[in-house]
């Protein structure tokens, strides 16, 4: 589609998909209705988030992208906030949770609007797409990030599948009903991952490869503290804050530094990327199940930290590379 028609039109297509989808949740009669409306209004990540990489690519100039792409990746965490905040409110003032659906429902419908308009003509298609361009991405100085990728996957897909319940399962926070849990962590996650925004001036002043490290050990901190100690109201924010600094980070780096290594693939590598992350997101929380059934909660989720601590570990100066030798680029 971006080849054929520019970015605008993924764009709105997947703002679209996201308000038929949370339109249809909102008003979902039963739950296989609810389930058709989830899976339509989780394409709009696929079909929306991609094309900004070739938009920043021929907009911007090679020192302005990381900042630009850092900041609509970790656009999410506002949503997140407020998904969380809108999931707290159910419990003190108990209007309906399609209510919710509904807000944001709007909120992607005007979403639509405003790419349709900020967009507009300022990036033309690209030309037909060639398939044999996916070749190029098999390109050895590229493991590292799709390591990465795939990590953030299964240890993001099981933090974001298990922590509520861990929490909830144990009693709950202090002066909450049990299943409000979710609630807080998802309001300290997007909140601290608003901090995403400053994942390029990071990276700048400490380097790609020390931004992964600091990262990884973040999140391997924030899963062990929820496996030990469930319902410390301190305990649990600072866990989904770290959490959410992780995520929100990664997301950014995973879209620079994929547009960094293959500068004429921006699209196609960042989409490469988001596909393995999403092979870890359905692998982790599937092994992830079938081990806490068989060892219990509390060692799963320190397994999970491990991983993240072991990817923080396994990356090198000498590993990483932000640019491809045989790019025309660099």
């Amino acid at each position: 589609l971006i080849a054929q028609a520019g970015p605008r039109v993924p764009i709105v297509c997947g703002m679209i998909a996201a308000t038929l989808g949370l339109a249809v949740a909102a008003t979902a009669p039963n739950a296989i209705v609810l389930a058709i409306g989830v899976c339509l209004a989780s394409a709009s990540a696929g079909f929306s988030w991609t094309p900004f990489n070739n938009a920043a690519h021929r907009i911007l100039y090679e020192n302005d992208r990381p900042g630009a792409l850092s900041g609509i990746s970790s656009g999410t965490a506002g949503g997140v906030l407020l998904a969380g905040l809108l999931a707290l409110s159910l419990f003190f003032f108990g209007y309906g949770w399609r209510l919710v659906w509904a807000v944001f429902a709007a909120g992607a419908a005007g979403a639509a609007l405003i790419n349709y308009a900020a967009l507009g003509d300022a990036v033309e298609p690209a030309g037909r797409a060639s398939p044999g361009k996916w070749k190029e991405l098999a390109n050895r100085a590229a493991m590292p990030l799709y390591l990465v990728a795939f990590s953030f996957g299964v240890t993001n897909g099981i933090y974001v599948t298990f922590a509520a319940d861990r929490v909830s399962e144990q009693g709950g926070l202090a002066g909450l009903p049990s299943q409000a849990s979710g609630g807080v962590i998802f309001v300290a996650y997007g909140a601290f991952g608003l901090l995403g925004l400053l994942t390029a001036r990071v990276k700048s002043a400490i380097g790609l490869t020390w931004l992964l490290r600091v990262l990884n050990f973040g999140a391997a901190l924030s899963i062990a503290m929820i496996a030990w100690a469930p319902t410390s109201w301190g305990n649990v924010v600072l866990s989904a804050g770290l959490h959410g600094i992780f995520v929100m980070m990664i997301s950014a780096v995973l879209s620079f530094w994929s547009e960094r290594l293959f500068p004429e693939l921006s699209a196609l590598s960042f989409t490469t990327a988001l596909l393995i992350t999403g092979a870890g997101n359905i692998a982790g929380p599937a092994i992830a199940g079938a081990a806490s059934s068989a060892l219990g909660p509390e060692p799963m989720l320190l397994g999970t930290a491990a991983l993240a601590a072991a990817t923080g570990l396994v990356l090198t100066q000498n590993g990483i590379r932000e640019t491809v030798s045989n790019s025309k680029s660099s």
